[in-house]
């Protein structure tokens, strides 16, 4: 036998010895103890987790079902915008300058062939929203690149590059 194995032998002989040397009320104490002591443990370990669990999902699904009706609407408003006709490139034009003049002096509107760039310095944040979605719903537009800095609490600088319809139309 090794030592390990020895040990135990010599411990639960021990153990032995002791518990016949108790008296019947003490095991019976003994006996109850460990089982307070095992039940204790099951119910940390095995239930209240599992309660806890229970107690916490009616929370979660609430949350989740509300995301999933959020993504409903943006994929029925996605394929709503899909199945409009395509705007006129003179159209899309037009419709982004007009957005644009509407953000003042803070924005510059650069039309290429395929995509057009915005320039923005010091422009609102309900600004930008506002003309993001005109440009998407008015001149279906997409954005290509965004790099924006918060310069002071809701105010933006930075770039827009987006894709004109007639360019994404090709794709």
């Amino acid at each position: 036998m090794s030592e390990q194995a020895l040990n135990l032998q010599s411990l639960r002989d021990a153990w032995q010895s002791r518990w016949a040397a108790m008296a019947p009320r003490e095991r019976r104490l003994l006996a109850a103890a460990a089982w307070l002591a095992g039940l204790t443990l099951v119910v940390m370990v095995g239930i209240r987790p599992a309660w806890r669990t229970l107690q916490q999902t009616p929370a979660q699904l609430r949350e989740v079902d509300a995301q999933v009706d959020q993504m409903r609407r943006l994929a029925d408003e996605s394929a709503a915008l899909r199945q409009r006709p395509p705007v006129p490139p003179a159209q899309a034009e037009a419709a982004l300058k007009a957005a644009t003049d509407r953000l003042g002096d803070g924005a510059r509107l650069v039309l290429q062939p395929d995509r057009a760039n915005l320039t923005l310095t010091d422009v609102s944040g309900d600004a930008l929203a506002s003309w993001l979605e005109e440009a998407r719903v008015g001149a279906r537009v997409r954005p290509l690149e965004a790099q924006l800095q918060q310069t002071r609490p809701g105010r933006y600088s930075g770039t827009l590059v987006l894709a004109l319809a007639s360019a994404s139309a090709n794709r």
